[in-house]
């Protein structure tokens, strides 16, 4: 497998290899990074970091999880740790996000549904920030990233049921705060 090759290269310091192997793993870290962390810049500073701490531990890895597995608990950990540092820090406005390159437009929408959709992305987003770190993490691996209960649990280190638990209460959060503003919702959709 040509992954596995990629891996031993790397973790005997072959920088050409850790690049490639990067390469297959960067837009999903990325994804979860800019899930976790709510922002362009931020998440890109957390998957640099993450990439920094793989770099330096790939030669520690033991294949006990899938390569990908350990690269995901890698960047998941290190959003929780930027997380943790920046609670105080506020957080990016919307200005700030379309100065970083991200844009909403969808070009096949009228204007009025183009900001019915943009509002409702946003407060989901928001709502999703304001979940509990732990709950936040276990939401967006499993209902945005799409990855099963057992690999997540493995990301977080944690058994499957605190995974599903977390899950479980993070949705009843995010369904409590949706219909609190179900005039919006209600109007799109959703």
């Amino acid at each position: 497998m040509e992954e596995a090759r990629l891996i031993s290269r790397a973790s005997a310091g072959d920088a050409a290899a850790f690049n490639a192997l990067m390469g297959m793993h960067e837009r999903r870290m990325y994804a979860v990074a800019l899930r976790m962390c709510g922002n362009a810049e931020d998440a890109q500073d957390c998957l640099q970091e993450a990439m920094l701490r793989v770099y330096r531990a790939i030669s520690g890895f033991k294949a006990q999880s899938s390569f990908s597995t350990w690269v995901y608990r890698i960047t998941m950990n290190t959003c929780l740790d930027e997380l943790r540092k920046r609670k105080n820090r506020p957080n990016t406005s919307l200005d700030g996000l379309l100065d970083a390159g991200w844009s909403p437009v969808d070009g096949g929408e009228t204007p009025e549904r183009h900001a019915l959709r943009r509002e409702v992305r946003l407060n989901l987003q928001e709502f999703i920030r304001e979940l509990p770190e732990d709950m936040r993490a276990a939401v967006v691996l499993r209902d945005v990233q799409g990855y099963s209960y057992d690999e997540i649990a493995e990301m977080l280190d944690v058994n499957v049921g605190t995974i599903k638990s977390r899950i479980s209460r993070g949705r009843e959060k995010l369904r409590e705060k949706i219909s609190a503003r179900s005039e919006l919702f209600d109007r799109y959709g959703v």
